[in-house]
């Protein structure tokens, strides 16, 4: 059965549309009664101008004040008046251009046209002029309403649905960030005792080679549990050498990985200062080509370089795996984008997160070709100190 949240949901989304269905409604009701109106309005000026074709104007004792009035008292609905006889055209409510122009005179009568049938002045049976009449300004205001009320309407669940989305991130982020915490610290009682055992090994006089490879495991494992210890809180940064942090990384890697896996380093003579976390640095290389070893499924060549522009350095991580369609370059980053069977797709976000979050630089794919590789690259600010 739903939860008490999702009915709330779906009783807002219910309501706002019912709600803007009737508003809609009315506008429409609105705009049809004022449609009539003019029209209504219209009929009435074009028999007061009828009237007047019929007065004989010679005679004195004609009433004019009335029709004038009819005639004058329309300030707002624009019309062009055709003689048919001397085929003249006179505007009331129109730019006179528009009307002196036979080009933007004829498209106007064409859109009046669209808008009101023209109204016919007849005597005797003949037709001595032709009204053509659009909406006022007030009308053609109303018709856009609805266009303005459903863009207002479609703005207003973008931003319920993104305050909906950013919200479950949060609790996503916070969740996994949790759940990092909770791992480092389940890990720490457990590395503890086997630091105390190989102390107590080395007392037995247990081979020392066997000793010196637990310590390198224990040394890793502390290396995991700080890494997921700081995952939600702010890293600090100091100004390292780019060069060497990525060399110890790559010789770790390089030691711990299959003879099938080629390793190759191009890097510069010189240091390159960055600010970094050498633990949060570290885990982002060993993601990404941890990610490149099995895009080639366990067999080919992973290349480093290192480089440097005038404001950033250079990192490029390259594989000779299946490649990444160009459509799917960005969502490798998403949280669980992944093609592998296995996994939970979170290395290469991670690494996202690390760069660019935590150190304010870009990772993104520079390169990729189908059956040939993929080169990813990473850039950070260059530190210079004042």
């Amino acid at each position: 059965m739903p939860n008490n949240s999702t009915l709330t949901r779906w009783f807002f989304v219910l309501a706002s549309v019912a709600i803007v269905s009737l508003i809609l409604w009315n506008t429409y009701q609105f705009f049809t009664q004022l449609k009539d109106n003019e029209r209504e309005k219209m009929q009435i000026w074009a028999t007061a101008q009828e009237e007047v074709q019929q007065i004989d104007l010679t005679q004195p004792d004609w009433n004019s004040e009335l029709l004038l009035q009819v005639l004058q008292s329309n300030t707002t609905t624009p019309m062009i008046l055709h003689t048919l006889k001397e085929n003249i055209y006179t505007g009331n409510n129109v730019d006179p251009k528009l009307v002196e122009d036979p080009k933007k005179r004829d498209a106007l009568i064409e859109q009046f046209t669209s808008e009101y049938t023209p109204i016919e002045i007849e005597y005797d049976e003949e037709v001595l002029q032709i009204i053509y009449y659009g909406n006022s300004p007030i009308i053609n205001k109303i018709k856009y309403y609805p266009a303005a009320l459903i863009v207002i309407i479609i703005l207003f669940f973008l931003a319920v649905y993104l305050f909906f989305r950013t919200s479950k991130s949060s609790e996503q982020n916070k969740l996994w960030a949790g759940m990092a915490k909770e791992t480092a610290h389940q890990i720490g009682t457990p590395l503890s005792s086997l630091v105390g055992w190989t102390e107590i090994l080395r007392s037995e006089n247990v081979n020392p080679s066997y000793i010196q490879e637990m310590e390198k495991d224990i040394v890793r494992l502390q290396t995991i549990t700080e890494r997921f210890s700081k995952i939600g809180s702010v890293p600090h940064l100091q100004p390292l050498d780019i060069v060497n942090q990525t060399q110890t990384a790559f010789d770790y890697l390089k030691s711990r990985t299959s003879k099938l896996i080629l390793f190759e380093l191009v890097k510069p003579d010189e240091p390159i200062m960055v600010l970094l976390n050498e633990q949060l640095f570290g885990w982002t290389i060993e993601n990404l080509v941890k990610n490149g070893i099995d895009a080639m499924k366990g067999q080919g060549t992973i290349d480093i370089e290192i480089l440097s522009t005038n404001k950033n350095a250079l990192i490029r991580i390259s594989d000779t795996g299946k490649g990444i369609p160009s459509r799917n370059y960005k969502k490798i980053f998403k949280p669980g984008y992944t093609t592998k069977k296995r996994g939970w797709g979170l290395g290469l976000s991670l690494a996202k997160r690390i760069i660019q979050e935590y150190h304010n630089g870009k990772i993104y794919v520079l390169r990729s070709e189908k059956d040939k590789g993929t080169t990813i690259e990473i850039s950070l600010p260059i530190y210079k100190e004042f």
